[in-house]
């Protein structure tokens, strides 16, 4: 049996640019739904982490997902280039924990017992994650809602919402589209 990776529909791609880095030990750790193109990486750590990403979803070049709880991504969502979503802090915050935590990596591999304040990250159907975007633990960002490139996200953002800014803030609420049903 090969390493872990992911569990992908059978229209699901993942391009030349895409990394799985799969350290939980079991592929269905990562689900990719129908259609769903990935060129970034999608990374779940092996003490905890899960990545699910719905139908007709997009993670543009550069982007880096990384899981040590959940990230759970809706359907016809849009994560641009370069983004990062974290659900956890990925370091400890105590310098002495840290530095055994990064000891342990180079020398031994990810640790399997570090706490790293993991929270989950839902993000909704049909929402769209600008370029550059870091999207940080514990955050639900709603459906239809649009961050804007480079924007910070520490809190939750509401249903048809755009966001932006260093921390992002509510710019303006969108309107919900009228589409047939056939476009769902």
């Amino acid at each position: 049996m090969g390493k872990p990776t992911c569990i992908r529909h059978r229209a699901a791609r993942l391009l030349a640019s895409a990394r799985v880095v799969n350290m939980g030990g079991a592929s269905d750790l990562i689900r990719l739904g129908a259609h769903t193109v990935i060129r970034g990486e999608l990374l779940v750590f092996p003490h905890g982490g899960e990545i699910t990403i719905g139908d007709w979803g997009y993670v543009g070049e550069g982007t880096r997902i990384w899981s040590a709880a959940r990230i759970s991504v809706g359907n016809r969502v849009l994560v641009s280039h370069n983004v990062t979503i974290l659900d956890s802090l990925t370091h400890p915050l105590d310098a002495g924990e840290r530095h055994r935590q990064v000891r342990a990596i180079l020398t031994e591999g990810h640790p399997r017992d570090v706490d790293l304040g993991a929270r989950a990250v839902w993000i909704g159907d049909d929402a769209w994650i600008g370029a550059g975007a870091i999207v940080l633990r514990g955050v639900r960002i709603g459906r239809g809602a649009i961050v804007g490139a480079g924007s910070v996200v520490t809190r939750d953002v509401p249903d048809w919402t755009l966001v932006a800014g260093n921390p992002a803030r509510a710019i303006r609420t969108l309107s919900e589209p009228k589409t047939e049903e056939g476009d769902r």
